[in-house]
């Protein structure tokens, strides 16, 4: 009989690094592992990869773990294991409700699952090598965990602790080996991206130098950053964008507000004038970036006016990609135990509604301005008519695509250049570039 795991993995793409991680250990003591969606009925062993960063998150996790303790009771899986954030987090509370759960594992401890599992757990495996779940010419690449930022509103130094950096020639060892196997594209992760290296001792190590040291690895064909914070932003990355055609012209930086008062409550560090110049050198030093943000409305002391600067902030700075939430309260944050929530949710959902609007607006205007230029496309998959792609400027799964016509000259997992003929909301259409 195979031995068989089935991995869920909820959340983020830094938990789905470490699901991945976990898959390659289970692969090297046996195990025919499987990335699903939904609860196994094959008498698997299933891991549920937790996340806990708000309530809709968490009520998630929950609920999928509820589900997989039913099929555990009518014998359809065989044990059950829980990790990750929500379990970080909650780990006594959920061993009092959850006695089904076979075992639960945190943030940095979950190696162990395999240890109880199997009897057995290869340590000589390198602490980067995974079994890639996505696409095999795509990846994420997490270089840091933890933050020491505490912003007002974000549990995620509750769960994750402090920030700490990996080292600089791990990173690339773990870059090289995927970019010999035939990854192309390589989505640099961590919470706070502008923190990489200054908790390492050498001296050496900063953003700039990583991602120039990924950029001259062979067979790197995109690198792609996400995750940066405002404050104390590495403008010694900049120039590196700038030289290396293979460092996407793309960051994703999110600034949750732009009105002062909004932002000191929240704690984030920046005052609005800062935000702005921030801004500016960036699209100065790096001609024709594309930035990804992210907005948070009805946070205490957004008032009326604080959230009208916020409008005219976006449609001022008319954000290539930007996604947006309404304030949740998070039990043990400085905001849950320091700041009111006093905003009524249906204000919450009307402004939030109103900024996506005016967003959708700058989105469709700027995918118009591409048509009749050229990109360079990676192809993701075929649907039967199209070629499913994308551009330097999105990435997986949350930013567009590129829909590409037909041609018996392309290859999934390669790149082309390609000419923009159409637009259709957020996506593009094109064709093969003549060259």
């Amino acid at each position: 009989m195979v031995r068989r795991v089935s991995i869920i993995s909820l959340g983020c793409s830094k938990n789905l690094v470490d699901s991945e991680r976990l898959a390659k250990r289970f692969e090297e003591v046996g195990y025919k592992v499987v990335f699903v969606d939904e609860i196994p009925s094959d008498g698997s062993v299933v891991v549920v990869n937790t996340c806990g960063f708000i309530g809709d998150a968490k009520e998630e996790s929950i609920n999928v773990i509820l589900e997989a303790t039913e099929q555990k009771k009518r014998g359809k899986i065989s044990a059950l294991y829980a990790m990750g954030c929500l379990t970080e987090r909650y780990r006594l509370e959920l061993k009092d409700e959850l006695p089904e759960l076979d075992g639960i594992y945190g943030k940095f401890d979950w190696t162990a699952i395999v240890d109880v599992v199997s009897r057995n757990n290869d340590k000589s495996i390198k602490v980067w090598e995974r079994v890639i779940s996505t696409a095999p010419h795509y990846t994420y690449i997490k270089i840091s965990e933890g933050c020491n930022r505490f912003c007002a509103f974000c549990a995620i130094p509750l769960i994750t602790g402090r920030h700490h950096s990996r080292p600089v020639d791990e990173i690339i060892d773990e870059v090289r080996s995927l970019a010999a196997n035939g990854t192309r594209e390589f989505n640099i992760i961590a919470q706070d991206l502008s923190s990489y290296g200054k908790d390492l001792a050498d001296g050496n190590s900063s953003l700039a130098c990583l991602i120039s040291g990924m950029a001259e690895v062979s067979g790197v064909e995109m690198i792609r950053l996400h995750y940066a914070y405002p404050s104390e932003f590495p403008y010694d990355i900049l120039p590196v964008m700038a030289k290396y055609k293979n460092v996407c012209n793309y960051i994703d930086i999110a600034l949750q507000h732009i009105d002062d008062r909004v932002l000191s409550n929240m704690r984030r560090h920046i005052t609005a004038d800062e935000t702005r110049a921030l801004l500016s050198r960036i699209r100065k030093e790096v001609p024709g970036i594309h930035i990804r943000t992210t907005m948070m409305v009805g946070f205490p002391g957004e008032d009326d006016a604080a959230f009208e600067n916020l409008l005219e902030f976006v449609a001022e700075q008319r954000f290539e990609r930007l996604g947006a939430f309404a304030y949740c309260e998070e039990e043990g944050t400085f905001a849950a135990t320091n700041l009111k929530d006093e905003i009524p949710e249906s204000v919450k959902q009307q402004r939030l509604d109103r900024l996506m609007e005016l967003q959708q607006e700058i989105a469709f205007d700027i995918s118009e301005s591409k048509v009749g230029t050229e990109l360079d496309v990676i192809i993701d998959s075929y649907n039967g008519k199209y070629y499913v792609g994308r551009s330097e400027y999105d990435s997986p799964e949350v930013d567009c695509n590129v829909y590409v016509e037909y041609s018996p000259l392309i290859e999934i997992g390669r790149i082309y250049r390609v000419e923009i003929t159409a637009a259709e909301g957020f996506d593009l259409i094109g064709k093969l570039a003549v060259k």
